[in-house]
């Protein structure tokens, strides 16, 4: 497996937001989140970074290499749950992080096998055979509109709401995690986003630049210029894992 990550406070914003963390289990596994920070200037990148470091070291602390997948799926489901439980905290102890919350969405993949969990509308999306397909499900209004029919896709990227979300780690004492498994190929692509790129590239523009690169170690570089050539108003970062 190879691995590249960018993250970047984008064109409007001060502050990046936004926090990743990728972190090698063992020869044949891979972990990595990816987070969007909310709550405002002073504690939205706290809500992040906390997140996903509470995230990555709770899942170092309790793997193990012959879990089968149903402990596997319990882990990811206790690493959320510490990672909510922690930044929940923080934010009723202390005033300045009141309200503060971050989306996750990351993806343990061990021998081809991914297991993705996601809380928000951060993304996961698959490059495969010159096809991409979006696995995690958002958490959002938008998404809950679409699923009524109340929006078509096209409305639904235009609507000014979008960027409301439904659950989030940290600004509920209990989360619900989505977890998705699937099978990969080798020259598959995951790759990991918040919505600061999402919003920015539609799926084929995703595809066209992960599948002719021409050198894959840019493309994360190449996805945030683009973002940034068109405005970039919040917080860009995508990560990369090729099989």
């Amino acid at each position: 497996m190879q691995y590249w990550a960018v993250t970047d406070p984008g064109c409007v914003r001060a502050q990046n937001q936004d926090a990743y963390q990728i972190a090698v289990l063992d020869r044949n596994t891979l972990l990595c989140a990816v987070c969007d920070g909310m709550g405002g200037a002073k504690s939205g990148n706290v809500a992040s970074s906390l997140a996903v470091d509470v995230f990555i070291q709770e899942v170092k602390r309790t793997w193990k290499p012959d879990m089968d997948q149903d402990a596997l799926d319990q882990m990811l489901r206790g690493a959320v749950k510490l990672a909510n439980f922690t930044v929940f905290d923080q934010a009723n102890q202390f005033e300045e992080f009141t309200g503060m919350g971050t989306t996750l969405v990351a993806v343990l993949i061990r021998h081809k096998e991914a297991t993705i969990v996601n809380v928000g509308d951060s993304r996961a999306y698959l490059i495969h055979n010159h096809s991409v397909r979006q696995l995690t499900t958002d958490h959002s209004l938008v998404q809950m509109m679409l699923s009524r029919g109340e929006l078509t896709q096209e409305q639904a990227r235009k609507y000014p709401g979008k960027n409301l979300i439904t659950r989030a780690i940290g600004t509920e004492t209990i989360v619900e995690c989505d977890i998705f498994h699937k099978g990969l190929s080798s020259g598959d692509c995951l790759l990991l986003c918040t919505d600061g790129l999402s919003n920015m590239l539609d799926e084929q523009e995703l595809l066209f630049e992960v599948v002719h690169a021409a050198n894959k170690r840019n493309t994360c570089k190449q996805l945030l210029e683009i973002a940034k050539s068109r405005g970039a108003p919040d917080n860009v970062t995508c990560a990369i894992i090729q099989i």
